[in-house]
């Protein structure tokens, strides 16, 4: 790895940041769009990282998947403002509506509710796990010019008990993300 690298999380349970290895700073954004919004803008730039990576934990919408997944793609699965634009679109932007990480990997739909019932947008739009805060961060990439990369870590079904579960679960990511992070480190 070259140049220092970012790894933002939403929050402490997520990933020990005194496990970090050297290069890398790792940064609490707190939950939710407008807190990783806020986090990642003033982290990129203070820091003026080379590369930005979210880590953090999803609820699966496609149920073959588990473990630690690489994303792909994000879009915003609560952006409603119908009938001004289609949802997942904000009104007279001229943003883009799916962001890509560059790297082959699953669809994440990010917004700010936890999802619990089953909703037939997300798996019309190929929806494959659902966050609350990478949107933002790979929004404010965009507009930084940085690269970033996203792992997401399965801890429940984004059902009825995905609450249950994700507090069961939380915490069970994180080796796998340290180790994914020592791999990218060997090849870059």
């Amino acid at each position: 790895m070259t140049g220092k690298i970012l790894v933002l999380t939403a929050v402490d349970d997520e990933l020990d940041k005194a496990r970090a290895p050297d290069g890398v700073e790792v940064i609490y954004t707190g939950v939710g769009k407008v807190n990783a919004a806020s986090a990642a803008t003033l982290a990129c730039l203070v820091l003026r990282p080379s590369l930005v990576i979210n880590y953090g934990t999803a609820g699966r919408i496609n149920q073959t998947l588990s473990g630690l997944l690489e994303v792909s793609e994000v879009i915003q699965r609560d952006m409603m403002a119908m009938p001004l634009a289609p949802r997942g679109r904000v009104p007279y932007s001229p943003e883009l509506d799916r962001l890509s990480s560059g790297e082959t990997g699953v669809v994440c739909g990010t917004g700010d509710s936890f999802v619990t019932t089953t909703d037939p947008w997300l798996i019309e739009n190929k929806v494959d796990i659902v966050d609350m805060e990478l949107f933002a961060i790979a929004q404010v990439c965009r507009r930084h010019s940085l690269p970033w990369r996203a792992f997401k870590f399965i801890t429940d079904d984004a059902n009825d008990l995905a609450h249950q579960d994700w507090v069961a679960n939380v915490k069970d990511g994180e080796s796998l993300f340290w180790d994914a992070l020592a791999q990218l480190g060997a090849t870059q």
